[in-house]
């Protein structure tokens, strides 16, 4: 069961479960807490798990005016303060991926760590495998059909908000976001970036992404799209678990300047 929060007149719903330090799960665009099905027990048997829908997702209604990532962001960040109470490690799927980056750029002092997975850090145009794929996104297309169904079961707006919302999704896709890698780099969070080999953003964009946060970690998940979590759920939870529970351990040959840094200061320390 969940409950409402207002956070700066966006009336936010949230699910919690399990026990242990704070963990956000943000789920993808079009969608609702129902796509945590696969990650749910086994992030909850180890964290504090909170699940909130974003601002004209799932049970969360629309506001007046656009949809932005910062706008989300500053939800998320809102939602941490007021509910959680600090600092939370935050897992972020395709949108809540963008929203995680943006957090952990805007407010570093409420990121432990950050899971990126099937993100972008740039518009939809610039970055689609198939950029053909955008223009199919209309609200009775039949690729939109199992969100349009998510979304109709429970929005407050009820179904007939949906052509609204999907529409301004679709834009904030087709002009958002516009990260730039400077400030990629000012994100100090130990960030995993995980991806699918076929997934929507091109592995170009993927590896970009990687490069441009200092010290990250890639996993790309073999025969996944970007849908891993559905598609590979124990893998997926197995590489995630790992990364925020366990520190990174040495490795032989460090070729990242940064990588090569901190092993370095940590053989002197052990010295």
């Amino acid at each position: 069961m969940g409950e409402y929060v207002e956070l700066s007149g966006v009336r936010t719903w949230y699910e919690t479960e399990g026990d242990g330090d704070p963990l956000l799960l943000l789920h993808g665009g079009f969608c609702t807490n129902d796509t945590w099905g696969a990650q749910r027990p086994d992030f909850a048997a180890k964290y504090r798990v909170y699940l909130p829908e974003r601002r004209g997702h799932g049970h969360s209604p629309d506001t007046a005016g656009p949809l932005t990532y910062r706008d989300m962001a500053d939800d998320t960040a809102h939602f941490l303060e007021s509910v959680v109470g600090g600092p939370a490690h935050l897992v972020g799927w395709s949108d809540g991926g963008i929203v995680a980056l943006l957090v952990a750029i805007a407010r570093p002092d409420l990121v432990r760590k950050v899971v990126a997975i099937g993100a972008n850090f740039r518009p939809s145009p610039e970055i689609l495998a198939d950029p053909a794929m955008l223009g199919h996104m209309t609200p009775d297309s039949p690729g939109l059909a199992p969100f349009r169904d998510m979304y109709t079961a429970v929005s407050p707006d009820g179904p007939d908000h949906w052509p609204v919302v999907a529409d301004k999704l679709v834009e904030m896709f087709s002009t958002q976001p516009t990260i730039s890698p400077e400030d990629l780099a000012r994100i100090s969070a130990p960030t995993l970036v995980l991806v699918g080999d076929d997934d929507m953003m091109t592995l170009e964009h993927t590896i970009d992404l990687y490069r441009a946060i200092p010290g990250s970690q890639l996993a790309v998940v073999p025969g996944s799209s970007h849908a891993l979590p559905l598609e590979r759920p124990a893998q997926v939870d197995r590489i995630i678990l790992d990364f925020l529970g366990n520190e990174p351990i040495p490795t032989m040959l460090p070729v990242r300047p940064e990588r090569r840094a901190q092993e370095a200061s940590a053989s002197s320390g052990a010295a």
